[in-house]
């Protein structure tokens, strides 16, 4: 993002009348052309996501059910579960389960 010294407004990026590329500000006179490539790339490191369900050791008091794990590549037929209203008080609550084996974790409305 480019600013204009003028007056701060965002600069956008327009072509003039001989074909060359240039910055103007929308709200003042001002005009850049630009000769040079512009490029300029940032990457974010990527926030770490709590697991808000809680931990393994949140899971371990819950209670058990026999459920198959729905995860592909895992023949565990063990899960915690607990259940949440999630929703308005008229629908049915939502069963959240992990596995015992591998940890992968699902719901069922």
């Amino acid at each position: 993002m480019q600013f204009c010294p003028t007056c701060g407004n965002h600069l956008i990026v327009s072509v003039d009348e001989n074909g060359t590329n240039t910055f103007d500000c929308r709200t003042c006179p001002y005009r850049f052309p630009i000769s040079i490539l512009m490029y300029h790339r940032h990457e974010f490191a990527q926030k770490q996501v709590d697991d808000v369900l809680g931990g393994k050791e949140a899971w371990e008091s819950n209670q058990q059910t026999d459920i198959p794990c729905e995860n592909k590549n895992c023949d565990n037929r063990r899960a915690y579960f607990f259940q949440l209203q999630i929703r308005s008080a008229d629908e049915p609550m939502s069963t959240f389960y992990r596995c015992t084996e591998c940890g992968y974790q699902w719901r069922e409305n």
